[in-house]
């Protein structure tokens, strides 16, 4: 069976790593890897390959950014292409972004079979491009593979047939348990013996001017109680030359980390403030206090199992909750379900016997 990993951000390549290494040994299992080039920064791209130890993409497509029907409809072109010449069995697409849906829509259509692993995450707002993804890839995979229960209750209402569906826990999760024993390895740099760190790269907090100003001077308050490090991505700190915001000496604005830096900065911060949907998942994991920057989640387990709490958009909160954080009110979580680090051997072992 030729398997065909399709992969678009960095994120991606966490979630694809276990599931390549599980398929890895199986003699009855070919597979290659296809690079959407949506997200595509080659010193970031070959670090990340380094450090989860997979191989380097067979195909890129180097779409690169622009507009969400760009990059979508120049995804299906090109991929369409590669699919037709290679055939594969079975196409294996991860989250939600952009690369997702293309190639699903390319696949269905062609009527190639697709998997897709974190099926089923719901934040029901549509105004998120990655609900649309979510919502419409969900429609056309063959095999769903979910990292939680409240996932597979989502399909189940949307009308996918439960033998589609299989609960496998969170392959994002497998790839943390497989590097924690190189973490502590890992030089993140200069940082304080206690710190808040903070990542922020959604559109409603960092697009928005008077948002992010609120956001930043929030930041620098908490600085005085507690030192921050935010690692920036270069989009981000373009924004914040924009509104000419200059941090305190407390506040550090850092490069971006490679992810086993960024993994050692969360095990080690006091709390974290973040909008990214997989730092909620690592930060119940690792059993660190997160603090979300959002109105909604699409991994609601980590509000209500793990040690994640929603703020909304509203920064002045901010500094609140910090304090209640260091005052010893941090909330207590627990790991979800099927977070053991097994969850790419239940996706390979369920390919084996389905296909």
């Amino acid at each position: 069976m030729y398997c065909l990993h399709v992969v678009g951000a960095r994120p991606n390549f966490m979630k694809a790593a276990p599931l390549i290494r599980a398929l890895a040994p199986r003699p009855s299992i070919r597979q290659k890897v296809l690079h959407t080039g949506q997200h595509y920064d080659r010193p970031m791209s070959d670090v990340f390959f380094q450090e989860l130890g997979i191989p380097h993409p067979d195909f890129n497509l180097a779409v690169g950014s622009g507009t969400h029907a760009q990059q979508t409809s120049c995804i299906m072109l090109r991929f369409e292409l590669i699919v037709v010449d290679e055939k594969p069995n079975l196409i294996i697409v991860y989250g939600d972004v952009n690369s997702t849906l293309a190639a699903a829509l390319v696949c269905s259509k062609l009527h190639f079979p697709v998997a897709h692993v974190e099926a089923g995450l719901r934040s029901f707002d549509r105004t998120m491009p990655e609900e649309i993804n979510r919502l419409l890839t969900d429609q056309m995979a063959d095999l769903l593979f979910t990292p939680s229960e409240d996932a597979d209750q989502n399909l189940l209402r949307e009308g996918i047939p439960r033998e589609r569906i299989h609960f496998v826990g969170n392959v994002m999760i497998d790839c943390l348990i497989n590097l924690r024993p190189r973490i502590a390895e890992a030089d993140s740099g200069v940082i304080p013996l206690k710190y808040a760190l903070v990542t922020l790269h959604r559109p409603s907090n960092v697009d928005d001017s008077e948002m992010l100003r609120k956001i930043l001077n929030a930041l620098g308050e908490i600085s005085g109680d507690l030192p921050v490090v935010f690692p920036c991505h270069p989009r981000t700190r373009h924004k914040i030359s924009e509104i000419a915001f200059e941090p305190p000496e407390a506040l550090r604005i850092c490069e971006p980390q490679g992810y086993l830096q960024f993994l050692r900065l969360q095990e080690r911060a006091t709390l974290v403030i973040t909008d990214s949907g997989g730092i909620q998942e690592e930060t119940t994991f690792l059993g660190v206090p997160c603090l979300t920057l959002r109105d909604t989640t699409e991994r609601p387990i980590t509000v209500t199992v793990g040690t994640n709490k929603l703020i909304g958009r509203r920064p002045e909160r901010l500094h609140q909750e910090v304090r209640a954080v260091l005052a010893g009110e941090r909330k207590a979580g627990r790991v979800p379900p099927l977070w053991d680090g097994c969850s790419a051997d239940r996706i390979a072992n369920c390919l084996c016997s389905v296909l």
